[in-house]
């Protein structure tokens, strides 16, 4: 066992984005065309939902905003987008939906694009797949003529989707069709399970009896064969209401031709190839990146983590690793959060960013331009505060943030953008009273900033006093350029992407941010006790409404501020570590101790986890029901579907009765199990085994043992001892890296070639195009460090083939998509 872990291939999936805004929503005329349509959208993986904006109102071309992130636990064979109109006295209705097929989603990666939206058809909406053998056998009947049949045996389905929130009674139908016939038989239904297991056969005469003496081997007429085919379609079984159609899969006979058994995977299809009578539904623009990493064994990335940590002691630092992945990925955002959370996760990150930051002074020849421009070293900050200072942005702005969202209180002080009816007295004041409560959250939490964070910006602070020697004011505006102008003046902003909010604020109050985020960035810029700070308003209303503070107390507590976060005393952890909600949202909780499984015993709860303690109540914001210490917590693992014949369980293992939870889907599912998982990976008590089922009529349903006392019968899970608030794997960083190195191979061979050429030593310069987009201030030594870095990609290339075999066209891993013939 240990033999495969050290060789397998992890494939990690992911998707972030965001969607951005719907035109022309519904039908464009017709008894269906409403003026006042309160839309929302969903994301969907297959069919089960994971992702909902919330509900805007009465727009036909809303601007929804929704940034998404998430990883995705599961294969899945389609991304949709919905868009639903809001019903009031009757269930959400689907205007339209995008859907993108994952081989498809790379096109679109990176890049907003406008989809037109498609009906949302019943007979469209499939998922799962279904194993399938067909064989062909003679019979001799009474006559001695011979004929042959077609054995059909339906063996599994798997991943078949949920019908109202529930497993669904799938069965299945197997049809002979040809020109001149159409055999229908079916399976018996299947009941509460979205992964089946039917094994029926059925039989089908596919030729007309021939004498057995003029026969041939296997004598099937081409005609029959060329037009013949099976058809399988999944059902779920309603009982008292209508069938639901699953899916579809065709195959035909032909396939027999040259062998006699075929036995394979099939993608269930739209009835119809999903076609459908399309209408002018609108469009929706949506930004989608899907990326699939796979991830070798640890020891395959050994040389290459080690040369990216060896970065921060190469001189000059424009020579090492980490740099000159930078300088080739420049145009790219995403190449520098790999390299800050390796280095974080190492220790690696502080000296990193203090080589670079010199590098960046030395080219900056005006004190009141610093850090202005978006260079590697302010890329790497702002990743490294958005990683580290989470839960610091959390404790800081959350629950200010939260009262201004939901007071709704006007704060438009905008003569051209008032209202009727509007006070601008009362809104300034309104204005002036968030200013006031988010300016001294901020100045106030200089005991709650990660050391990390002091340490970097008491770097920033002596290179800076040591650049510019002579400017008293400069060690002061090189922290707050980043602290407030770069982190919380962007998390006032945007409060949604940085969890402090669960959807993107509406249009007022969305306004109201944006003009207490314009402040604040004024005010922390104070920092620099330069008190003419007006004029960095270009709207006179603003500059009016700035006067109203008092600049020499607002600039004494930046200045406190910032020298409590950057002074040469190292944070020391106070021992006491504030509580941080890490996760919460609405789920299914089992009835605890209960001996029967039924739907009654599950009931809703709002579920929520801290780094101290996981609780539950009867809605958000009441009292908790029953709290578990999170030092009590003895393993946390996901059930089998048919513990419970529910989907996305997972259970609680503790000092007392296991807590069985359901989540809203698999997402939400992987997300609760990985942060219980990692917030109680240090307790001292964690087991070894679990039950992957339930104990039910005196016996556990995953062994058969008797005792509910008995030891697990299945391994649990290993925990990567990780910093939970980083939440780093190194290994899948690192195979980042790689690829992003891998993508930019061209621009390295550049590099290298600049590196050596001539005009770069000692020879007549030459079009300084050639080099001028790399930092090389040693050439022989970024030659050495870009030919190691060749080497290491063309190793791990080499790993990369050996180990990734593409699974069997047919197989489970790749099942066949679309008929086959």
């Amino acid at each position: 066992m240990a033999e495969e872990e050290d060789t397998r291939i992890r494939i990690l999936q992911s998707l972030r984005g965001k969607i951005c805004e719907g035109k022309n929503l519904g039908p464009c005329s017709g008894p269906n065309r409403q003026r006042d349509l309160c839309t929302f959208c969903t994301i969907s993986l297959d069919q089960e939902e994971v992702f909902r904006t919330k509900v805007f109102d009465k727009s036909l071309s809303p601007f929804y905003g929704e940034d998404f992130y998430f990883e995705i636990p599961r294969p899945f064979q389609c991304l949709s987008f919905y868009v639903f109109a809001k019903g009031v006295f009757q269930r959400d209705l689907p205007v339209g939906k995008v859907s993108i097929r994952k081989e498809e989603l790379c096109k679109f990666s990176g890049k907003e694009h406008w989809f037109g939206l498609q009906p949302v058809d019943p007979n469209s909406e499939v998922q799962g797949k279904v194993h399938l053998e067909m064989r062909l056998n003679e019979l001799i009947i009474e006559n001695g003529s011979m004929c042959q049949q077609l054995l059909v045996r339906i063996i599994e389905c798997q991943g078949l989707p949920l019908i109202s929130g529930q497993n669904c009674d799938p069965y299945a139908t197997v049809s002979l069709v040809g020109p001149a016939r159409s055999d229908q038989k079916k399976t018996k239904v299947k009941k509460k399970t979205s992964d089946p297991q039917f094994e029926e056969t059925f039989n089908f005469e596919v030729t007309r009896p021939n004498s057995y003496t003029k026969k041939s081997n296997f004598p099937v007429e081409e005609e029959d064969i060329e037009k013949l085919e099976i058809k399988v379609d999944l059902w779920n079984n309603g009982n008292l209401a209508q069938d639901v159609f699953l899916g579809e899969t065709r195959v035909s006979v032909k396939i027999l031709r040259n062998d006699h058994i075929h036995r394979a995977w099939y993608l269930l299809q739209p009835k119809g190839n999903g076609k459908s009578k399309t209408d002018d539904l609108g469009s929706l623009r949506l930004n989608v990146t899907y990326i699939e990493d796979n991830v070798l064994p640890s020891a395959c990335y050994t040389p290459l983590r080690t040369l990216l940590l060896k970065s921060p002691d190469i001189k000059p630092i424009s020579a090492s690793a980490a740099h000159i992945l930078g300088d080739i990925c420049r145009e790219r955002y995403e190449a520098v959060l790999p390299v800050v959370r390796l280095l974080l996760h190492h220790s690696r990150l502080v000296p990193f960013v203090s080589a670079i930051t010199v590098l960046e002074l030395e080219n900056t020849q005006e004190a009141n331009t610093i850090f202005r421009g978006n260079s590697l070293a302010t890329r790497c900050i702002d990743d490294m505060m958005k990683i580290v200072g989470r839960s610091y942005l959390t404790v800081t702005l959350k629950p200010v943030l939260d009262e201004i969202c939901e007071s709704n209180k006007t704060c438009e002080i905008d003569p051209i953008k008032l209202k009727e009816g509007d006070n601008v007295e009362v809104n300034k004041e309104n204005l002036q009273g968030y200013v006031q409560k988010v300016f001294s959250s901020i100045t106030q939490s200089s005991s709650s900033c990660p050391p990390l964070m002091c340490d970097v910006f008491r770097s920033l602070r002596h290179m800076a006093s040591k650049r510019f020697p002579d400017d008293p004011h400069v060690q002061y505006s090189a922290v707050s350029s980043f602290v407030f102008l770069r982190f919380f003046a962007v998390a006032v902003l945007s409060p949604h992407t940085f969890q402090l909010r669960p959807h993107h604020p509406d249009l007022e109050v969305s306004r109201t941010l944006t003009l207490i985020s314009k402040t604040i960035q004024t005010l922390g810029s104070w920092g620099s006790l330069s008190k003419n700070k007006l004029s960095s308003f270009k709207e006179s209303y603003m500059y009016d409404f700035f006067k109203s503070f008092q600049e020499d107390k607002c600039i004494e507590k930046v200045k406190k501020f910032l020298d409590e976060i950057s002074s040469n005393v190292s944070k020391e952890s106070s021992g006491v570590e504030d509580s941080v909600v890490l996760k919460e949202g609405e789920i299914q909780k089992r009835a605890q101790g209960r001996k029967r499984i039924g739907k009654r015993n599950f009931k809703k709860r709002w579920l929520r986890v801290t780094n101290r303690e996981l609780s539950y109540h009867k809605h958000r914001g009441k009292e908790a029901l029953c709290i578990i210490p999170v030092k009590d917590i003895r393993a946390v693992e996901k059930l089998y579907e048919s513990a419970f014949n529910r989907k996305n369980m997972f259970q609680v293992l503790h000092s007392e009765k296991p807590l069985y939870v359901q989540a809203g889907n698999c997402v939400e599912a992987s997300e609760w199990v990985e942060v219980l998982s990692q917030v109680s990976r240090c307790n001292p008590d964690r087991l070894g085994t679990f039950h992957p089922s339930a104990y039910v009529a005196g016996a556990w349903l995953c062994c058969r043992s008797l005792s509910d006392s008995q030891p697990g019968c299945k391994p649990c899970t290993p925990t990567l001892l990780a910093n939970l608030q980083l939440d780093i794997d190194c290994d899948r960083e690192t195979e980042r890296i790689f690829s992003l190195l891998t993508s930019s191979y061209s621009k390295l061979q550049k590099m290298e070639d600049a590196c050596a050429s001539i005009a770069v030593y000692q020879g007549p310069p030459r079009e300084q195009d050639d080099y001028s987009l790399f930092t090389i201030q040693d050439p022989k030594e970024t030659f050495h460090t870009v030919r190691q870095i060749t080497h290491i990609l063309e190793e791990l290339q080499r790993e990369h083939d050996t180990r990734s075999g593409t699974a069997q066209y047919g197989s489970q891993e790749n099942p066949i998509v679309g008929k086959t013939s």
